[in-house]
């Protein structure tokens, strides 16, 4: 009997509950959600894991501003805004994982304790500049001088806040160690950090030579306690990046956690945005080698999203909640535009009135008409059944060879997590299409007396022309259903059940992504129904909320 396949891990970063989720983390969600979705259909076993940051010194200062405790905080704040958003972006996550979890913290102490029986840990003084925003201590490169009420100070470059100076006994784990472990990790693994402008980043920073990490603090107590000494905290991120293992069941005595652990680990993909990247492809790696645990196969870090040319944040008071544009346009249109409009891995800015014009042209009048046309034309002139298709001929076989080509290039992109290429590959089909029935005419097809049945001259006859054209528009449907279930997984479901699909063929989550290179699937007398628009033109879709 073969052994079970290692599922397809994709973890998203864990996101702080200093405030609600912005556009910025439902974009990364979002991602990660298109990746999984596409493993899924293609038949293999996959675990998605998103969650949440809990503990440090940003978010015990949010609660004692809002005066309640750091964990009533974060109770809060998960419950009523990081949980509800995943349904929001139909995220089929299969893990949620809270750094004040039990699960966690009692696995992060095993984990600590074990790093400094071996050595890896020692006390120390530290003094320098921290940025309570990133959590992170600051090296003399990541500062710029203030500009107006911060004049005379340093600041954060990504948060524009001034960072405090720390001087602290603390921990240190011995990274400076591991600067040529990872040096030459990097280079045995090449694409081990993509894009390429990340993984140059990470080189050169390396390279420089790694200073050891300070991993603790006794400032203050929101945190999980060193197990040797609890006058001290581990530092946030050493706690936070502990959850991608964690959340599998490492460190627990339970079989069913350990056989979770040894099937899952190690991640396929972190990813991350580009601001918390040395964390994952530095801090993270130099942990996992210090343990002697496999590393991950890759971290991925995307870009910023831009307002006003600036990085979406909530310290700036940037960050746009999600439901502002999916109560106007859904969650298919969110999900089609980020993930298409901005090439994965670059910068990329939101406009509305962007989004406005892909959603008229592309989603309501390209994909959505598309649907609605071909529903239309099988009800008028067969009733709403399918009927039997003649014998394809150039045109038929050319619209088919898009779909293996769309199929093809689609595959090769999510590959490379190529999102925005995936997306443009499938989108050729819904060109392709559009175009074939233009091309064909189906509405002058039938005025032709030959396309009437011999038995019944009200009614046009199977696997004439007509017939063959509608089918065949019917079977790129299909398969657009198919490719489309990651993107826009609302639409798709609904253009399934158009096409009365479910019936024949199953349930569309089932559906491999290779039953979309070839026609033919669909058997004539399939019902198909013309319901509500996929994407309903909008009444001012250019108008933003004020």
């Amino acid at each position: 009997m073969p052994e079970p396949r290692k599922p397809f891990y994709l973890t998203t970063p864990i996101y702080y509950v200093n405030d609600a989720p912005h556009i910025g983390h439902a974009y990364t969600t979002v991602a990660a959600d298109m990746i999984t979705r596409w493993h899924r259909q293609r038949q293999e076993p996959v675990w998605f894991l998103t969650g949440t940051d809990e503990h440090g010194q940003k978010v015990m200062r949010t609660a004692e501003a809002n005066g309640v405790s750091p964990q009533d905080w974060a109770d809060r704040l998960v419950e009523e805004a990081w949980k509800p958003v995943l349904g929001v972006l139909d995220a089929a996550n299969d893990d949620f994982i809270r750094t004040t979890q039990e699960r966690h913290t009692v696995r992060v102490q095993t984990f600590i304790q074990d790093l400094y029986d071996k050595g890896e840990i020692y006390a120390g003084q530290y003094e320098g500049p921290y940025c309570v925003n990133c959590e992170e201590y600051k090296l003399p490169g990541d500062l710029l001088p203030g500009t107006g009420e911060y004049d005379g100070q340093l600041v954060c470059a990504i948060h524009g806040r001034p960072v405090e100076m720390l001087a602290e006994q603390n921990y240190f784990f011995k990274m400076s160690e591991y600067t040529q472990r990872l040096l030459d990790f990097y280079e045995a693994n090449p694409t081990f950090v993509q894009p390429a402008s990340a993984r140059n980043e990470v080189l050169a920073f390396v390279r420089q030579g790694l200073q050891d990490l300070s991993i603790s603090r006794n400032t203050f107590d929101w945190g999980i306690p060193i197990p040797w000494d609890t006058t001290h905290v581990l530092y946030v991120w050493f706690d936070a990046l502990l959850n991608y293992a964690t959340a599998l069941g490492y460190g627990s005595d339970d079989p069913a956690d350990k056989a979770r652990f040894s099937s899952t680990w190690p991640a396929d993909v972190h990813l991350v945005g580009k601001d918390i990247l040395r964390f994952h492809a530095v801090i993270w790696p130099a942990m996992l080698m210090a343990a002697g645990l496999e590393l991950p196969k890759q971290v991925f870090a995307h870009g910023w999203l831009l307002v006003g040319g600036e990085k979406m944040s909530k310290t700036k008071l940037t960050g746009i909640a999600p439901a502002t544009i999916i109560d106007h346009f859904g969650s298919d249109a969110f999900r089609y535009y980020f993930l298409r409009a901005i090439p994965f891995g670059q910068d990329g800015s939101f406009s509305w009135e962007d989004l406005s014009a892909r959603y008229t042209a592309e989603l309501a009048n390209g994909f959505g008409n598309l649907a609605s046309r071909v529903a239309a034309m099988v009800a008028k002139y067969f009733g709403g059944a399918l009927p039997a298709a003649g014998e394809p001929g150039p045109a038929e076989t050319a619209l088919a060879d898009v779909a293996a080509a769309a199929v093809s290039g689609a595959e090769a992109a999510i590959d490379t997590l190529a999102l925005h290429e995936a997306i443009g590959s499938i989108w050729t089909l819904v060109e392709a299409t559009n175009g074939y029935l233009t091309e064909q005419a189906p509405w002058q097809v039938a005025k032709d007396p030959a396309e009437r049945s011999a038995d019944d001259d009200a009614a046009f006859r199977q696997g004439g022309r007509l017939a063959t054209i509608l089918v065949t528009a019917a079977e790129a449907l299909r398969a657009l259903a198919v490719l489309l279930h990651p993107v826009t997984p609302k639409a798709a479901a609904e253009l399934w059940t158009l096409l009365g699909a479910r019936g024949p063929l199953g349930d569309l989550a089932a559906q491999p992504v290779s039953a979309a290179a070839a026609f033919g699937r669909l058997p004539a007398g399939t019902i198909i129904t013309k319901g509500a628009a996929l994407f309903p033109r909008l009444e001012d879709p250019t108008e933003a909320p004020a």
